[in-house]
């Protein structure tokens, strides 16, 4: 969904200010989980209807929270790539409303960044 904050009539303003509309909502999880191919990541949902997915080596996770991942304050995404014995790992949240191509954007980078060895 996209909203448009300009208010009619105020289209020399809106212009001048430089207004525009922002996606906003959660959109469609698929463009998100259809990035991975089942050869190389489990996938698990559970009695939640929550998707975990994980590489095979264990190293990377994604979980998709659609009513929030428990025991956060409204965390929808999270997104985790261990580290080594000498290099720390990163982990990356979103919101639930977060948008879901934002999210996708943001795995397709990790997995740009994870050649096969």
């Amino acid at each position: 969904m996209t909203v448009d904050v300009a208010q009619p009539g105020f289209s020399t303003t809106d212009e001048a200010l430089g207004l525009r509309s922002w996606q906003l909502g959660p959109g469609q999880p698929t463009q998100v989980t259809d990035q991975f191919p089942a050869e190389d990541l489990h996938l698990i949902v559970d009695d939640r209807a929550d998707v975990h997915i994980s590489s095979k080596d264990g190293r990377f996770y994604l979980g998709w929270f659609p009513t929030g991942r428990p025991g956060t304050d409204g965390v929808g995404w999270q997104i985790a790539v261990t580290g080594t014995a000498k290099v720390r790992g990163y982990d990356i949240s979103f919101g639930v409303e977060t948008p879901a191509d934002i999210v996708a954007a943001a795995v397709a980078r990790v997995l740009e960044t994870s050649p096969h060895l």
